[in-house]
């Protein structure tokens, strides 16, 4: 990969990936971690670090208002820290809170993806994903998306991650960083 351009001016502040789930928030924010030279975290990891127990398992012992409590509250903490690469889970950026969290500590950047190759990717790993339990898989995402897509407009950048390989979607992603800090 070619040299970042204003990588002083982008690795300034953290970068955070907003998408749903299987847009490719984990796997591309390491690869473009690594083209930035900063860290990357991946917030359900710190949040099952923190509270000692699965994703799933928080949503099945505690329900979904608890574990939003306790990833706005991670995800505070790692935005307090040095700047780096972080990705979040798929419903984080719907909570008021985190999302004006997010947008006055980070730029936020939405990985867009077509729903039926959302579909495609999350049917490998359905069990993953505790949303997705016992649901319809394509009825789910739609539904989530209907909900979702308004706020993840909020973002301050969108870019389309959805085809082409993986050195591809970074190419994408580090091109529309480098045109938004030359803005």
């Amino acid at each position: 990969m070619n040299k970042v351009r204003n990588q002083a001016e982008i690795c300034a502040r953290s970068i955070v990936l907003i998408g749903m789930m299987g847009a490719g928030k984990s796997s591309l924010g390491l690869r473009l971690a690594e083209a930035l030279k900063l860290p990357f975290m991946d917030a359900d990891a710190e949040i099952e670090k923190a509270a000692a127990m699965s994703i799933a398992e928080i949503f099945n012992q505690h329900g979904e208002a608890t574990f939003r409590d306790g990833e706005r509250r991670v995800i505070k903490r790692l935005l307090d820290s040095e700047p780096m690469v972080l990705a979040l889970g798929g419903g984080a950026f719907i909570n008021d809170a985190t999302r004006a969290l997010v947008q006055e500590k980070a730029l936020s950047i939405w990985l867009d993806v077509p729903l039926d190759e959302l579909v495609r990717r999350v049917k490998k790993k359905p069990d993953k994903r505790p949303l997705l339990k016992g649901q319809n898989v394509e009825a789910k995402l739609t539904e989530l998306m209907q909900i979702r897509a308004p706020l993840y407009g909020q973002a301050t950048l969108k870019v389309d991650v959805g085809a082409g390989t993986h050195e591809a979607a970074i190419a994408r992603l580090v091109s529309a960083i480098e045109t938004h800090y030359a803005a």
